[in-house]
């Protein structure tokens, strides 16, 4: 299945049916409301947690600013210790450098790390085309794969799955992909994890080519970075003869100085940990370095565009390039506990998919112009995000370019967006509400009328707006202005006295 959701219905419809199905809902409600509550916890030890968190913005829109800059002292650092470093503007381009470097090893099976960047441009679905398979290692991911399923949460992929559906799938699928299920398997966790280690073991030891993404990357050393809790990770990292690392262009970090700052915000805000369990490290190839490499025997970096640098060039929007991959929105989004990961139709769910998917992917198709308006502005993504990303600020700015157009950067290219079809409505009250505040008589006396009408104020809204008010009380009325009461109370009065 396509991991960047071709086809897929905008968030209002495909958010409809997820939010009837009790058993998702009910999957979403307990795994959110433990992990943020593990969070809370393992943030609350931290005394300086406020300070490493604008450290961690100051540092990424800093590397963001001079990413040019970075981006080349990276490629000299990692081919200086024997890598190969290549560059790919888009999926397509990614997706055709990795299968031709599978092909020259002469392998037709890959093991792979757990990677959102290989999701984002479908790169399973590309190597499945050109006959190499890809097995999916990490636990949550060999899951969604077995099950012929689309991951919902950037850190839990299978979330929306309980134990029992875990169970039926390991029972039903494994067997057509290697190593068969256990005869009689429970499903408690321990029972289940054995079976995926068993499963998994026979291909770490087979496979010869590793396919990963990287959390930082160091642009000092030519350093890559994988943080991860199960170990797979590290098995698909130093068991194979050529690893090919697909690693999006924004997860550089200057120094290992600045490194050391992450490496304590997001395990705390991701998997609730002081720190991941495994941290794998490497530079370069195992030779390239006269006897100082600590790579594998050949390494090659695809280094990801594929948007980013049209998301780039938003001074707003670009905030989202600071995301570290935490999925600590996702377990405060009311709106994401409701409708799940797969409603926004993209590999990027959650408060940070509604903005970074509809810049990556450009906003002309239905999904990715309903995004900017899943969510419910409550401001707790924001309050929660280590990198502290203005969430609400940027749906609010997106919304503005889906409902009005203006300009935008679409591959390389300053362009004029048109308005999105079914926002006339929303455009035309924005500009009568305009107009209302820049002239303060009619505002006064807009106010004075609704105050002295308020007992014939309908409890419902007529026409379209009467979907919006099918679920929300409107605000009543009072019977006077703050401007009027003010006036009466103390206009002209010094109150300090």
């Amino acid at each position: 299945m396509s991991g960047t959701f071709v086809g897929m219905p905008a968030f209002p419809v495909a958010a409809q049916e997820a939010v009837h199905d009790s058993t998702l809902r009910g999957n979403l409600r307990h795994a959110t409301h433990t992990i943020r509550a593990k969070r809370e916890k393992a943030v609350a030890e931290v005394s300086d947690w406020a300070a490493l968190r604008e450290a961690g913005k100051q540092i990424k829109d800093h590397t963001l600013r001079h990413l040019d800059r970075y981006l080349v002292q990276l490629e000299e650092a990692v081919t200086a210790a024997g890598g190969v470093v290549h560059w790919a503007a888009d999926a397509d381009e990614a997706n055709r450098i990795v299968t031709a470097l599978v092909r020259m090893t002469g392998e037709t099976e890959v093991v792979k790390v757990k990677s959102m960047a290989t999701q984002e441009i479908g790169l399973n679905e590309a190597l499945e085309a050109a006959g190499i398979h890809a097995y999916e290692t990490d636990l949550a991911e060999l899951i969604v794969q077995l099950g012929k399923d689309r991951p919902s949460h950037i850190l839990v992929p299978a979330i929306h799955r309980n134990r029992g559906e875990i169970r039926d799938i390991f029972a039903r699928e494994m067997g057509e992909w290697g190593r068969p299920a256990p005869e009689g398997l429970t499903d408690t966790p321990a029972e289940l994890a054995e079976a995926a280690r068993l499963h998994l073991r026979e291909k770490f030891l087979r496979a010869k080519v590793g396919i990963s993404g990287a959390n930082f990357m160091v642009a000092e050393t030519g350093t890559l970075v994988v943080v991860e809790s199960e170990g797979n990770g590290r098995m698909c990292l130093t068991l194979p003869e050529t690893l090919i690392s697909v690693v999006g262009i924004e997860k550089i970090v200057p120094s290992w100085r600045d490194l050391e700052v992450f490496l304590q915000t997001l395990p705390r805000s991701s998997t609730a940990e002081r720190m991941n369990p495994y941290t794998s490290m490497w530079t370069g190839t195992k030779d390239g370095r006269a006897g100082e490499g600590d790579g594998p025997g050949t390494f090659h970096l695809v280094l990801l565009d594929n948007g980013r640098t049209d998301t780039l060039a938003d001074e707003v929007g670009r905030q989202a390039l600071r995301c570290i991959r935490c999925s600590a929105c996702l377990n405060v989004c009311p709106v994401y506990e409701r409708a799940g990961g797969h409603a926004y139709g993209s590999v990027y769910p959650g408060p940070i998919g509604a903005i970074l998917s509809p810049q990556l992917r450009g906003t002309r198709s239905e999904i990715d112009a309903s995004l900017p308006y899943a969510s419910s502005l409550c401001g707790a993504c924001y309050e929660v995000c280590p990198v502290a990303i203005d969430i609400p600020e940027v749906l609010v700015h997106l919304r503005e370019r889906i409902a009005e157009g203006g300009p935008a950067t679409r591959d390389g290219n300053r362009v004029l967006l048109k308005p999105a079809k079914g926002h006339a409505a929303e455009r035309a009250a924005m500009r009568a509400a305009r107009w209302a505040f820049s002239h303060p008589g009619a505002l006064r006396g807009g106010q004075r009328l609704a105050s002295r009408t308020r007992r014939f104020h309908p409890r419902t809204l007529p026409g379209p707006g009467r979907a919006w008010s099918a679920t929300r009380d409107l605000p009543e009325v009072p019977a006077e202005s703050f401007r009027d009461w003010w006036q009466r109370t103390r206009g002209g009065k010094d109150v300090t006295k």
